[in-house]
């Protein structure tokens, strides 16, 4: 019988970037959705429940604020996770640690997990979040935890005596490990096909206790070591040149002055 403890992130949506009139990006505004490769981990989770036998839990640390406008958000991911394989969510929603700091953030999923007694046997997360894919927090919770970590996991082939087999993509060659239990792996979008939870599991995951919990829970007097202090949206404009010539090698000339001029091309 094992554990399995699943990180999941509410992450800001890239879809639905919010900007302010002075291009700024609009953090606040800008809704929250469950990181993609975490799905995969959730996926995953699915398959090695029936190996290890034990409970899965899911634990997210809200890294957005502000703490108010962000409840339906965070419900939302939480309720997917529970919908998809978690038996129980753990989330820790505090002020003052919003916005996230990687380290501070790593800190807090240890201590859910050891504070919790969730006892895992393994622990998944997706190799990076879609909104700052800093791919620091799995390596950190598994340093915080004392556990061997592997990333960049894109099959878990076997578990067998208290080792699992992955094989990580490394680019340009793929590396088999063996690695001992428990473990901390993050993994990639290649690992699995998430599938959406079923209308009957989205009605049970309603049932599933959710732990809301804060730093004073915890026992921890933690405080973020970062501050954001702007963040800005990438915008394209277009210059709108419309070359009107009807000889071809004409218009191509044209082009390469214009392109010249521009600093785009140096002839």
């Amino acid at each position: 019988m094992g554990n399995i403890v699943v990180l999941v992130k509410a992450s800001l949506n890239p879809e639905v970037v919010r900007q302010n009139p002075d291009g700024t990006f609009d953090i606040d505004y800008t809704p929250l959705k469950i990181s993609d490769v975490d799905r995969n981990a959730l996926e995953e989770a699915v398959r090695l429940k029936q190996v290890f036998g034990g409970k899965v839990y899911s634990v997210t640390v809200l890294t957005w604020g502000p703490l108010k406008a962000r409840e339906k958000d965070l419900r939302l991911v939480v309720q997917e996770a529970l919908a998809k394989v978690a038996d129980e969510a753990f989330v820790v929603a505090d002020e003052s640690i919003i916005p996230g700091d990687y380290s501070v953030t790593a800190n807090v999923i240890a201590s859910v997990i050891k504070k919790m007694g969730l006892n895992p046997i393994l622990v998944l997360a997706g190799e990076a979040s879609i909104d700052e894919s800093t791919y620091q927090i799995p390596g950190r919770v598994a340093a915080k935890l004392g556990l061997p970590y592997v990333g960049y996991v894109r099959r878990i082939r076997e578990v067998r005596d208290g080792r699992v087999v992955v094989e990580r993509d490394l680019e340009d060659y793929i590396e088999v490990l063996e690695v001992p239990l428990p473990a901390v792996l993050s993994v990639t979008q290649e690992l699995n096909e998430p599938r959406p939870p079923t209308l009957i599991q989205i009605r049970m995951a309603s049932r599933k206790p959710v732990h809301m919990l804060t730093l004073k829970d915890l026992g921890l007097d933690v405080k973020r070591q970062r501050s954001i202090v702007e963040m800005r949206v990438v915008t394209v404009s277009r210059k709108q040149v419309l070359i009107e010539e009807a000889d071809v090698e004409k218009a191509a000339l044209k082009l390469v002055e214009y392109l010249e001029k521009e600093g785009v091309l140096r002839l």
